[in-house]
């Protein structure tokens, strides 16, 4: 692919964010790319060097601020008309409505999963807890005079905390999972506002 070629696949890639974005990110990789050119690549090997457009394009818009994105977007192309300024303000109390509840539905969604997380933690740590506080009590018990009682403890400990061990384990991976799922979910929230910005130009 020649840098031309690049350049142009790039900025389609990159249509729908700010015109200001978009020209910054293009001088970016022309340059590099002109770079490796006067380090001695051809421009081909220059060009395949920086990387695909279509990878670049996702790691652009996944940096991208979502409140930027909304921005570009909702920025109107053109000046509305006074008919569409009434429309606009009779049909507010439901449109209004609407987005409060989706966006409301979204966040309790978010909440929940989240909420799954930390009542794992909760657990995790729970077992922990319970597998120190049983320790002690066992041996009190055992050189106390109730032998099986302090080996049940003991043992109650032991199991206790390889469970903990299995717990924190699930726990870090929910964790990272939820983490994973919500740059997931911005990423497709950013590309879904892009997209609807490329239908209406």
């Amino acid at each position: 692919m020649r840098k031309n070629e690049f350049l142009t696949a790039l900025e389609q890639a990159l249509s729908g964010l700010a015109e200001a974005d978009v020209k910054a990110s293009l001088a970016f990789y022309e340059e590099m790319i002109s770079d490796r050119m006067e380090d001695g690549c051809t421009e081909e090997e220059a060009v395949a060097a920086v990387g695909s457009p279509e990878t670049i394009a996702r790691e652009i818009i996944a940096q991208t601020p979502l409140v930027r994105i909304v921005g570009e977007r909702i920025k109107p192309r053109r000046r509305l008309a006074t008919w569409e300024i009434v429309l606009l303000a009779v049909g507010s109390p439901l449109w209004v409505s609407l987005g409060i509840a989706a966006f409301a539905l979204l966040l309790s969604l978010y909440a929940v999963l989240w909420s799954v997380v930390v009542s794992l933690w909760a657990v995790a740590v729970a077992l922990i807890g319970s597998a120190l506080g049983a320790l002690p009590v066992g041996v009190a018990y055992l050189f106390g005079g109730s032998a099986a009682v302090g080996l049940a403890l003991l043992g109650a400990s032991l199991v206790l905390a390889g469970v903990s061990v299995f717990a924190f384990f699930a726990c870090l991976s929910a964790s990272r999972g939820g983490v994973s799922l919500t740059k997931k979910i911005a990423l497709g929230v950013k590309r879904a506002l892009l997209k609807g910005g490329k239908s209406d130009e």
